[in-house]
């Protein structure tokens, strides 16, 4: 018999890397996606239970073949399967598709649901995330996020949203949403909820997808520019934490480590995205392009990288890109750090940033600066206080405890 421990490190890996497969292979048999979402839960608990007596082969197609049989026997139990006969007969010519859980990821973003909602569904199904990852992702109350997402499922059962990629002439009007999805499930990824301050499962799905959407729509400079900004960002993953498991700012990290494979062909997505657009995925690819190709994080071309987020302020003006904008404002050579500071406090009453462990980071870095310790020793309180990830909450307090000696630094610069 297998161990116990054994067991339940296969079955979480499989959830990780698995579940948005497995589900989105149930929704395309039942077009229900709370009875998809329950059957494909109950098929990860029997792995719990059976697979002690000997783990297959192929997880992810055992928990495939279960959760379809679950949901199977519980359309069969119910009064009104021949009311939902039709929706078991797949589009002719149909067969499972690696696409799937791109189809999955249009069903959630389908412009009949709100925009919010359309994001906090595609978190939860797609990546899996608990309602409370969910929240923390997009910065709200955990009731907040549980009351989006039912709202979303109700509305695609009430108006029989079709479970599809869309035909080529909806497809501009539902790519924004998409994108912005995509990028959210990366940044859940890159830095994590718990203690490790990566989930490869996560950024790698995310990658998958971009993937497929540049495959999807090969014309437009958008899904090209999200490509190219994920691998760019994926590049520098083995360097950002060090052998002791410790975060490794930007400015620290050893060049040598990073992906140079990927790394070039982010670069080339980013410049040709660049060269047909400037919508707000290709200014954010740039802003990793100007950190990927400067020499070293002191010949940065800080005043670039300004002016790249001033751009999009104008198409995207959001409090987090405010913020990215005033942190890379506070690194350009000679800047005013006071008045830094007061972009940092009057973004401090944005409700967005509420829980936002970023601002106060930020706003710690630019205090020490100054210094101005004991205000930067509460904001980096504060920050510490929000942060989700472990790894991420050892750095900002060693950083409280030894604010004079901790190296000036934006926080809201990339890790």
């Amino acid at each position: 018999m297998t161990e116990a421990v054994e067991v339940t490190r296969v079955v979480d890996r499989a959830h990780r890397e698995s579940w948005s497969t497995v589900l989105a292979s149930v929704v395309r048999l039942t077009r229900d996606l709370d009875l998809a979402e329950d059957c494909t839960q109950d098929a990860f608990v029997q792995a719990l239970r059976t697979w002690p007596d000997g783990i297959p082969v192929n997880p992810g197609g055992w928990l495939t073949t279960v959760a379809r049989r679950l949901a199977l026997d519980r359309l069969r139990r119910e009064t009104n399967l021949r009311r939902k006969l039709p929706l078991l007969v797949e589009e002719p010519g149909e067969v499972e598709q690696p696409t799937d859980p791109l189809r999955l990821v249009f069903t959630c973003c389908h412009p009949a649901l709100a925009r919010e909602s359309q994001v906090a569904l595609t978190l939860r199904l797609i990546c899996g995330l608990t309602t409370r990852e969910v929240a923390a992702v997009l910065l709200i109350s955990e009731a907040t996020a549980a009351a989006r997402i039912t709202r979303a499922k109700k509305k695609i059962a009430a108006a029989a949203i079709p479970y599809r990629i869309p035909p080529d002439h909806e497809l501009p009007k539902r790519l924004d949403v998409v994108l912005t999805v995509v990028h959210l499930v990366y940044t859940a990824g890159h830095v994590a909820a718990g203690p490790a301050l990566t989930r490869t499962d996560l950024t790698g799905r995310a990658i998958e997808l971009a993937r497929m959407l540049e495959r999807l729509m090969p014309d437009e400079p958008e899904p090209q520019a999200l490509l190219g900004l994920l691998l760019m960002t994926e590049a520098r993953g083995d360097a950002r934490v060090s052998a002791d498991g410790e975060l490794v700012l930007l400015a620290d990290q050893d060049r040598s480590r990073w992906d140079a494979q990927l790394l070039a062909e982010g670069v080339s997505r980013a410049t040709v995205a660049l060269e047909r657009g400037h919508g707000r995925f290709a200014l954010q690819a740039a802003v990793a392009g100007l950190h990927v190709t400067a020499p070293s994080w002191a010949r940065t071309n800080w005043g670039q990288v300004v002016r790249m987020y001033d751009a999009m302020m104008v198409s995207w003006p959001t409090p987090i890109v405010a913020l990215n904008r005033a942190a890379a404002h506070s690194l350009v050579p000679g800047a005013d750090l006071e008045a830094v500071l007061g972009e940092l406090d009057v973004l401090g009453k944005e409700s967005a940033l509420a829980t936002y462990a970023y601002l106060p980071a930020t706003r710690a870095d630019v205090l020490t600066r100054l210094g101005r310790t004991e205000e930067a020793a509460e904001a980096y309180r504060q920050a510490i206080e929000l942060t989700a990830n472990e790894t991420e909450r050892r750095f900002l307090t060693a950083r409280l405890q030894a604010p004079s000696q901790a190296r000036s630094q934006a926080r809201g610069a990339q890790s």
